[in-house]
């Protein structure tokens, strides 16, 4: 097995990725998204066991929670109604007060009407994972080809070529995994390419110190995670920038005002460092996973926006499972390629 990336292992949306695992925030509404990111979660401390296991790498990993604040009457009204959705769905919520949201977050601003509880949330260290991840794959025999964009996947008889910038490799089976490049990357001889567009994320580090934040927090225009190494992560902007990979002045003063608004003693953390990272956009907002149409042997993994760390365990296991085993998961029918046309 051969992993190709252009750049090390996670440096592309990964690095600006605050690891949070949140479907409930994520995908308020049912649907296909909410359906795929509730089962990712609850296949993550598995994984996560598994990873760790694998690689013998440190994975910082915390189901702490989450805790969305509302500033807004329409915005508690909106927690009522989800929290009576969850229920439904046997998903533990707690909707609190003002006094409460506070006993539970004292850092909170006074503006705090009330918030949603979710326990069953978390986040994780996305390089960690990424980086454990890759030491995995190379215990069991993967190598990693670093600097080598992929420009083409052809056929070569019952196999795929994969032209890249440094040469060209054969399988028999080919993960197109290239995020918001994915529909740079040609395959056999047709025009059509995957419709995924980079959407820019900024994201901030902060230092922070005294009694530290319990959990994610989820305002209405930003939210907070909190790391065992005492950095604050504020995030995220949604951007449509073109390839245009550079934090700006403009998105790190709308996260510092937004944090600053929702907890007011981020205006004291240090400025450590800010981060952009493009999240590749299917135009339906889902991800694009399953066989092509075009090349036996090709599966796309490709348009996870917002979800990408989130969705990582179910996506491995829907794409080796269809590799491996030839079994079909039915979730692929809500993220095949061909709503797109002939992929």
């Amino acid at each position: 097995m051969q992993l190709v990336d252009d750049r090390p292992a996670g440096m592309g949306a990964t690095q600006a990725s605050a690891g949070v695992l949140a479907p409930y925030i994520e995908a308020r509404e049912s649907g296909p998204l909410l359906d795929l990111t509730a089962r990712s979660l609850d296949l993550f401390d598995d994984f996560v066991a598994g990873v760790t296991s694998a690689s013998g790498l440190r994975v910082s990993y915390r189901r702490s929670g989450t805790l969305d604040v509302a500033t807004r009457n329409e915005t508690m009204t909106e927690f009522s109604a989800l929290a009576e959705v969850l229920a439904a769905r046997g998903v533990a919520a707690e909707l609190v007060d003002a006094r409460a949201v506070r006993v539970l977050e004292p850092h909170l601003s006074e503006e705090a009407l009330g918030g949603l509880l979710i326990p069953s949330h978390g986040h994780v260290v996305p390089m960690e994972l990424t980086q454990a991840l890759v030491a995995a794959a190379r215990r069991s025999g993967a190598r990693l080809v670093e600097q080598g964009r992929v420009r083409r996947v052809v056929p070569c008889g019952v196999d795929l070529t994969v032209e890249t910038d440094g040469g060209s490799l054969t399988a028999n089976a080919v993960v197109l995994a290239a995020g918001s490049w994915t529909g740079q990357i040609g395959v056999g001889g047709s025009t059509l390419r995957v419709p995924v567009r980079p959407v820019r994320g900024q994201l901030l580090r902060l230092s922070w110190d005294g009694a530290p934040l319990d959990r994610v927090i989820w305002g209405e225009h930003c939210y907070l995670v909190p790391w065992d190494d005492g950095t604050l992560f504020v995030g995220s902007t949604v951007e449509e920038a073109g390839f245009d990979e550079r934090p700006t002045v403009a998105g790190v003063r709308g996260l510092i005002d937004a944090a600053v608004a929702l907890v007011p003693r981020v205006r004291t953390a240090g400025f450590v460092a800010a981060k952009a990272g493009l999240r590749p956009c299917a135009p339906d907002a889902l991800p694009i996973i399953g066989a092509s149409a075009r090349l036996p042997g090709l599966m796309y993994a490709t348009g996870h926006f917002r979800n990408g760390v989130l969705l990582a365990p179910l996506t491995a296991q829907l794409v080796a499972d269809a590799i491996l085993e030839d079994r079909i998961d039915p979730a692929l029918a809500a993220t095949r390629p061909q709503r797109f046309g002939d992929l």
